[in-house]
């Protein structure tokens, strides 16, 4: 559709007036289902109205008379409400997007010729009290093309952190940062300041957003584009959580906004007209009923409890902070606790609503049914009496927030992830594939692996996915033959690395890299939108076997090695496998080269080791290796990925020693080549490659991060970490902890050195790290304060805030912790007095900052 037929019908309307606003309101609000099932988000109710009539209302009492609101989404709930917006005090004109969504840049741009001054463009789905005239004034001051309001908030992973300098100019976006991303909690509130001319980079009827295309372009185009940091409140309303959040802080006056529909009979309590209270209802401020109720006799309604209009409570409810909207009917003894209860609902006698869950409109909830903590039920569904329901009554399974961590999806074994749990993950993975696509399943040898790769399986096949089945396998063998199969992507399943009672399963692209981001989110939204495709019985996808696996494997191996070298190597080396399915690949391999390799606890059991069995069997390692003479020994850990190096005389090489050691000797045999290492990683790494006239890159604390950048980067001849494992991009994308084993035989035999004469070469570089506890509602503004802090040519921003001493040519990094609520500091130079210092310092800083910022938390919540 072209921008003429698009504006046609507000063009007729427009006439000159004031300022003007855009008012983004054509989202669907899929995360606040069941909400939004049969509501465009704006038009969900905050204190009985509206969001979109609350923010009208902030537009007019900052002098704005003309509000242009672009819808997409169940557009005419909106016309319908508003009208021409005369009742409202406003003059309101709609832009439909009928064909497809334009983005928030996009349909701005299509009514372009309506807005020949400055306007302002807000989102529909906020709540917030924001002096704009000031944010006007600012931005007229500054003589700024585009100035986006913006606001400090606790956790800033959900939304687009931005950075300024001291002159408030905008110096670099980073948008939805994963958690060890954050490098500040001011954050994009979806409110801009627009210069007409800024429209004209934007291309006519094509999607388009703000965020992502206009504002990076501006940037680079040196335009000059502010950030202003309002004072007041701001909420997202993003999801559910944020719903209940913005429903309380309104009614407990933490935003300022128009209440003078309904009547303050005393102080917090605010009735509507025509509502009939019993004289023995008990009611406590604050707490807000609608109009047209009726509240039944001994009815007791807490502090928070937030009621629509034309609501019947029947006698002796127990209402404990629920939001109940308009027309609902709440039976005699009913308890409602921290609940949603949607339009005109029915919840029956003695009925338990609980803390987090949300009821659909017209539903009925059964006489003393229980619906559990945090269930969501869909429109219309009819919940009998006396059940309990604690799962979603949409498909049947448990709501959760996020499905992937920092290196993907994990949980304990058989209590997160179930049969059921995995069934719907592989629905949900495959949903995102085309019908048909072909995807690997790949396992370690457990008995817990193989019942959840089943319960993929099914899941995968429902939704018309073929599988190719590796069964038990090695996860560098399943990423090395992963782009040979034709497939769309692969699956591996194992036991923790790091935790003997957790699932990890991680998810691979056709190279064989952990996906994106990007792909993770799209898995989440069919997770938990519980989008999910159902082939028909000739659609639904078959199970292969692929032959010769191993064979690939073992091809691409020695084509990666020099044979010769190893198989005239001298070496004695003792390799303990740990009871892994790794045991059941690298003999063959090492076999095959004629090497002595000395073999321990290679079944393939179904021990799950502890660290500290580890440690045990780390140290009758080093006992048989100095007991052979043996050249070396090593230990391999998950499932094929890790491995700890044990020396000629039985000394452990692991950490950051390792690290340095690998590197070394890669260079030594390798000049002048890349090798890409995480961001937390020893400085040493750098003194080995000026010695080598190498390279060191530098990437973000994660798996995915550092198999694209071996990829992405030329002449890269290892990747990794002692941590992660270690990356030969020329054989797979993967960490590969046998193909390094055979590597050092290689390099020990042409190098003509002992273990212990490479490690008394390496650079003496200390290398120390401390942890502290650090609340997830802290770490953005910790990560501020530690920009804020230090002047800009002293900080790197890679992954959390490295501060740089390049006098010493030493540095500290503060590393958000991406799973736990955790942070990490680490300190690396050649000057060990330097590392104690500097490191016992800025954790007493950290921990300082982290007190003070959770003294001002608790004193708020007291308030409250």
């Amino acid at each position: 559709m072209t921008s003429q037929k698009w504006h046609h019908s507000i063009e007729q309307q427009h006439k000159e007036v004031g300022m003007r606003a855009v008012l983004m309101a054509g989202g669907s609000g899929t995360r606040l289902r069941p909400l939004t099932c049969d509501l465009p988000k704006p038009m969900v109710p905050i204190l009985n109205r509206p969001i979109a009539e609350h923010i009208v209302n902030l537009l007019r009492r900052n002098g704005v008379n003309e509000v242009i609101a672009t819808l997409y989404y169940l557009p005419d709930v909106m016309r319908d409400y508003f009208q021409d917006g005369q009742d409202f005090g406003i003059r309101m004109t709609y832009a439909v997007e009928e064909d497809q969504p334009l983005g928030t840049a996009g349909c701005v741009k299509n009514i372009g010729d309506l807005l020949d001054d400055t306007f302002l463009v807000i989102s529909g789905d906020g709540i917030t009290d924001f002096d704009l005239q000031a944010a006007i004034r600012f931005h007229k001051e500054r003589g700024s093309k585009a100035t986006l309001i913006l606001a400090h908030v606790p956790n800033p992973i959900e939304f687009g952190v931005v950075i300024t300098d001291e002159d408030c100019r905008i110096k670099r976006f980073l948008e939805k940062p994963s958690s060890s991303e954050i490098f500040s909690d001011t954050v994009n509130t979806g409110t801009y300041i627009l210069e007409p001319e800024v429209l004209d980079y934007l291309p006519t009827d094509q999607e388009c957003d703000f965020s992502k295309d206009l504002f990076p372009l501006l940037l680079e185009k040196g335009e000059p584009m502010f950030g202003y940091v309002a004072e007041g409140y701001w909420c997202d309303v993003g999801h559910l959580d944020a719903y209940r959040d913005a429903q309380y802080d309104s009614l407990y006056r933490k935003v300022q906004m128009d209440l003078d529909y309904y009547e303050e009979k005393s102080p917090g309590i605010w009735i509507g007209e025509r509502t009939d209270i019993d004289p023995t209802a008990k009611l406590q401020a604050p707490l807000m009923i609608g109009s047209n109720c009726r509240i039944g006799a001994r009815v007791n309604i807490e502090p928070g409890t937030i009621i629509g209009d034309n609501v019947t409570v029947g006698n002796d409810a127990d209402l404990k902070r629920p939001i109940i909207w308009n027309g609902a009917i709440i039976g005699e003894e009913a308890h409602l606790r921290a609940c949603v209860i949607g339009r005109g609902t029915r919840v029956d006698r003695r009925a338990h609503v609980l803390e987090g869950a949300v009821i659909g409109a017209l539903s009925t909830v059964g006489e003393e049914a229980q619906i559990s903590p945090g269930v969501r039920v869909w429109p219309s569904k009819q919940i009998e009496s006396g059940a309990t329901l604690n799962i979603n009554l949409i498909w049947g399974n448990t709501a959760q927030r996020n499905l992937f961590g920092q290196r993907g999806v994990s949980g304990l074994a058989n209590i997160d992830i179930t049969p059921e749990f995995a069934v719907k993950l592989g629905a949900a993975y495959g949903s995102t594939l085309k019908a048909g696509s072909h995807v690997t399943i790949s396992r370690d040898q457990r008995t817990i692996s193989r019942m959840v790769s089943r319960s993929l399986i099914s899941g995968l096949m429902s939704v018309g996915i073929n599988i190719q089945n590796l069964d038990a396998t090695a996860i560098p063998v399943a990423r090395a033959v992963l782009p040979t199969l034709g497939v769309a992507g692969g699956i591996h399943m194992r036991l923790h690395p790091d935790r003997a009672d957790h699932i990890l399963i991680e998810f691979f692209d056709d190279k064989g890299i952990n996906i994106p981001k990007g792909k993770e989110k799209k898995i989440e939204g069919a997770y938990f939108k519980e989008d999910l495709r159902r082939a028909q019985i000739h659609e639904i996808g078959q199970v292969t076997y692929p032959s010769r696996v191993i064979d690939t494997y073992s091809t691409a191996f020695e084509k990666h090695l020099t044979v010769e070298a190893v198989r005239n190597s001298k070496s004695k080396v003792v390799i303990d496998y740990a009871y892994a399915v790794s045991g059941a690949v690298l003999p063959q391999l090492l076999g095959k080269f004629g090497c002595d390799a000395v073999v321990l606890n290679a079944s393939l059991g179904q021990i799950a080791l502890s660290i500290p069995e580890r440690e045990i069997m780390l140290s009758q390692l080093g006992q048989v290796v100095q007991a052979l003479q043996a050249t070396f020994g090593v230990q391999v850990a998950a499932n094929g990925e890790q491995f700890v190096l044990v020396d000629e005389v039985g000394t452990p090489i692991r950490g950051e020693s390792l690290t340095a050691l690998m590197a070394h000797m890669i260079l030594t045999a390798n000049p002048r080549g890349t090798v890409v290492v995480p961001v937390n990683a020893t400085g040493a790494l750098e003194h080995i490659a000026r010695r080598h006239d190498g390279q060191i890159i530098r990437t973000k604390v994660n798996p995915t991060a550092l198999m694209e950048a071996c990829q992405t980067n030329p002449n890269v001849v290892l990747g990794g970490s002692s941590d992660m494992g270690f990356i030969f991009p020329q054989l797979h994308p993967g960490f590969d902890a046998m193909f390094c084993i055979a590597k050092l035989i290689e390099m020990l035999t042409i190098q003509e050195h002992t273990l212990g004469q490479i490690w008394s070469e390496l650079p003496r570089v200390s290398h120390r790290s401390q942890t502290l506890r650090c609340p997830w509602t802290v770490k953005g503004a910790l990560m501020r304060h530690m920009v804020e802090s230090h002047a800009p040519e002293q900080l790197e921003l890679v992954d959390g805030v490295k501060i740089l001493d390049q006098d010493r040519d030493s540095w500290l990094l503060v590393l958000p912790d991406a799973g736990e609520p955790l942070v990490h500091i680490f300190a690396s130079s050649e000057d060990r007095d330097w590392v104690e210092t500097t490191l016992r310092e800025y954790r007493t800083r950290v921990q300082a900052f982290i007190e003070q910022e959770q003294g001002i938390h608790y004193a708020e919540e007291s308030i409250r």
